[in-house]
């Protein structure tokens, strides 16, 4: 379990100007960007977000052809039987837990929502196997791609957010724009820093960002467009307030190869 490690200290104006500066940067990178799960309608990214977790977009891309042939909306998949279901999942991991949990989603949209997604962030976090981030994830579509019945515009009271992949964990500690290490506690910081107007692409720009740039293992920090602005580019990504022993030890056996 990550531990909570204060990083560095700057005034509340400086880490404003910096996000700022952060924004606009991302924004050049990546002035359109797009969802990456591929999907046709609010169902099909429903579906294609909860099995994405611990797994690749490109492997669910791969998956979800197959199984929205199979069972095209949520009544069908309502009532599928679980084991076909593994089997066209079985490449995403845990493909027990998540074929349960499509298919039980499914049936609560088809009993209680008339087999539509519902555009409410408290309907969508009660369904089986959606979280704030699945949720977060489908009001982000929803905006980008202007979907009928959803909101196009995002504002604090509506309870929705921005989403926290392990990616925007990660780019979020380096940045030094939160020091938290849950995934809601992030997104309250972020949500602080970030115009709500912004949100839905910011999460996006960084995890594409994340996946290009600032990966996990070998960050091109020499290179990186965002240096000046990131606390974590003296230390080639890896900052005191996020690496742990072990991290350490692993670079310093890297170096000496």
């Amino acid at each position: 379990m990550p531990v909570r490690t204060a990083g560095p200290q700057e005034s509340e104006a400086r880490r404003r100007r910096r996000v700022r500066g952060i924004l606009e940067a991302l924004k050049a990178r990546y002035p359109d960007p797009q969802i990456p799960l591929t999907h046709r309608s609010s169902f099909e990214l429903l579906i294609a977000t909860i099995l994405s977790a611990q797994c690749t977009d490109e492997t669910v891309n791969r998956v979800t052809p197959q199984l929205f042939r199979r069972f095209p909306g949520p009544q069908a998949l309502a009532q599928a039987d679980l084991a076909v279901v593994e089997e066209l999942i079985r490449p995403t991991g845990f493909f027990r837990q998540k074929a349960r949990a499509i298919v039980e989603c499914s049936r609560r949209l088809v009993a209680e929502h008339g087999g539509e997604v519902p555009p409410d962030m408290e309907a969508l976090v009660r369904l089986p196997g959606v979280g704030r981030k699945t949720a977060n994830v489908l009001f982000a579509a929803a905006e980008i791609e202007r979907w009928p019945g959803w909101p196009h515009t995002r504002s604090r009271p509506d309870g929705t957010g921005i989403v926290v992949d392990t990616h925007v964990t990660r780019l979020s500690r380096r940045l030094s724009l939160t020091e938290e290490v849950e995934a809601e506690a992030i997104e309250r910081d972020l949500m602080r820093l970030v115009p709500p107007e912004e949100w839905s692409r910011f999460s996006l720009r960084l995890i594409y960002f994340g996946r290009e740039v600032c990966t996990a293992r070998d960050p091109r920090c020499a290179t990186c467009p965002l240096r000046r602005l990131c606390p974590s580019a003296p230390y080639e990504g890896f900052p005191p307030w996020m690496v742990s022993a072990a991290r350490g030890a692993a670079r310093r056996g890297r170096r000496t190869r």
